[in-house]
């Protein structure tokens, strides 16, 4: 199987060993994303909804790299360090999907890198590749 690295410019950088996403045939495994702003590579900290915003827009790039779009994504794994946050991320979610929505997991972890409050994986499907 032929893999493909994708990457740009208009998400962070990755910050340890890992690309990106990577596309294996029409699907592609986006890592996961954290509130970064990728030009200057610092994390938002503002409120959480500012923050799930960050991370849906540095997906979002990532998935037009790809050649997609946040309607190609099939299965999102969430991560939030307080589960308190779990409305403000079906809030956020419904601005940049529609139904049918994704699948989904939703856990609360202990820590993240940079400190990070969330942190959003996705896995997406190419048509026409």
């Amino acid at each position: 199987m032929i893999k493909k690295i994708i990457s740009t410019k208009k998400a962070p950088a990755a910050i340890g060993s890992y690309s990106q996403a990577v596309q294996a045939g029409n699907t592609v495994y986006i890592s996961g994303q954290i509130p970064l702003e990728p030009e200057s590579m610092t994390m938002v900290t503002g409120p959480m909804e500012e923050q799930v915003v960050q991370v849906f827009e540095n997906l979002k790039a990532i998935a037009c790299e790809a050649g997609g779009s946040l309607d190609d994504i099939v299965k999102l794994n969430v991560y939030l360090l307080d589960l308190k946050h779990f409305d403000v991320v079906n809030q956020v979610m419904k601005r940049y999907f529609t139904e049918p929505f994704p699948a989904r997991a939703l856990l609360g972890v202990s820590a993240m890198p940079k400190q990070a409050e969330v942190e959003i994986e996705a896995v997406l499907v190419l048509s026409g590749v």
